[in-house]
């Protein structure tokens, strides 16, 4: 074998016949990393041969969702573009009587031999293929099918190893039987374990499951994705789990690969997720913000962001919390006059007090110094000197209406002191 041939080629093959799905995602990057960690070649193929049901939607949705996750191929290949090379082997195996014409089709004349080949994965597989008989390799020479162009690319585009999901595992055979008839090398292979839902059944939506350009309408951020699917049935060893990709491609092994199905966990891709947007720069997530709240008011985006952060695992959790736990944030909040009472304080007249002298002390703080350190500062003593629940909670609950929300500080630096002051007075007039 020439030097040129030693490189590592690996490729990645889908049929546009469907969305970008998250096993198919896993086979691209199990692929991709193989073959930055040889400092070899990924090559993207796509496999449109079957012209009823490729659709170029399909391969467009691939091609993003690649480039979204940050997959670069070093070549790209069309499959319905090479038919003229499909046709020189077809004729190659029919002169060489290795493959005849049958009716509408062209079979390939097995040669009903035991097939042995190591997995690199799973070890050594071996398939009598008697009961495979004589199988179609084309409709006819302008028409090859998958079994016959699959072998004929990987040796053209000279790929050495073949990543893909254990259903290929009974293609391989077919495979091999082609590949000997043509004169070509075999090449390694790896048969990656199938993905899962929870309850060890199929993966469908029901287990949360998405096409990859969902997820990014979710607002889950592509380091997240990679981080979750390079651990579905793989992980290098130790206690560590968040790796960016030049850290997967250091550690990526096939030998780490394992045997049974990986498990596809949306609450581990939620965890995976929160911890990359613990990692994205305040500014960052503020346009997120900005674009979900769909707002304008960058100094409102820039005060509240801090308190969505921590309660967001993807970006469009930022719109549930504007309906939900943040509500009263952006619409005035509603509640009973018996909510301002402190569990403690049960009067009403005492509460009315704290409430009147928390709107003195916050009249006494300018516009500029109205932010969280401030508010506590001009609140404390009062609050210390009668009791922190006794102040505290009516204030709270005068802003937001609700008995579980961020610090009371937080939430009138966020408001500014006009609504701040206009809910408490509110409050008071409830009373």
């Amino acid at each position: 074998m020439d030097e040129a041939k030693k490189q590592v080629i690996t490729r990645f093959a889908p049929s546009p016949t469907g969305l970008f799905h998250i096993g198919s995602a896993r086979t691209a990057l199990f692929n991709y990393l193989y073959a930055r960690k040889h400092k070899g070649k990924f090559i993207l193929r796509v496999e449109d041969t079957d012209k009823t049901r490729s659709e170029k939607q399909y391969e467009d949705d691939i091609t993003s969702g690649l480039k979204w996750l940050g997959l670069e191929w070093d070549e790209f290949h069309r499959q319905s573009e090479r038919t003229e090379v499909y046709k020189k082997y077809l004729r190659k195996l029919l002169d060489d009587g290795k493959a005849y014409l049958d009716g509408k089709a062209i079979r390939f004349k097995n040669p009903n031999k035991k097939v042995v080949f190591n997995d690199l994965i799973r070890g050594e597989i071996s398939t009598q293929t008697d009961d495979v008989g004589d199988f179609v390799i084309a409709k006819d020479l302008n028409a090859p099918l998958f079994h016959f162009t699959v072998v004929v690319d990987d040796y053209e585009m000279g790929v050495t190893d073949i990543i893909r999901g254990e259903d290929h595992i009974p293609n391989t055979s077919r495979h091999i039987l082609l590949q000997e008839a043509l004169g070509f090398d075999v090449p390694n292979y790896a048969h990656l374990p199938l993905i899962l839902g929870a309850d060890r059944s199929k993966l469908s939506k029901r287990h949360g499951a998405a096409s990859l350009n969902e997820y990014k309408k979710m607002g889950y951020l592509p380091e997240a994705i990679i981080n979750f699917i390079a651990f579905i049935g793989w992980n290098p060893g130790g206690e560590r789990e968040i790796f960016s990709k030049d850290e997967l491609v250091k550690e990526f092994s096939l030998g780490r690969i394992q045997k049974s199905a990986g498990i596809f966990n949306m609450e581990r891709l939620d965890w995976y997720n929160r911890e990359y947007l613990k990692k994205l720069p305040m500014k960052d997530l503020e346009i997120h913000v900005a674009e979900e709240l769909k707002t304008e008011d960058k100094i409102f985006v820039k005060k509240i962001t801090p308190i969505i952060a921590d309660r967001i695992n993807k970006i469009s959790d930022i719109g549930e919390l504007k309906s939900g736990e943040l509500f009263f944030f952006f619409n005035e909040p509603e509640y009973s006059k018996k909510m301002l009472l402190w569990r403690k304080e049960p009067d009403m007249e005492k509460t009315k007090k704290h409430l009147e002298e928390v709107i003195k002390l916050l009249n006494g703080l300018n516009e500029n110094d109205f932010n969280q350190d401030k508010i506590k500062e001009a609140i404390w003593n009062y609050a210390e000197k009668e009791g922190r629940g006794n102040v505290l909670w009516p204030m709270r609950v005068a802003l937001t209406g609700m008995d579980k929300s961020p610090d009371p500080f937080a939430v009138a630096e966020i408001l500014g002191k006009d609504k701040t002051i206009k809910r408490l007075k509110y409050a008071v007039e409830k009373i």
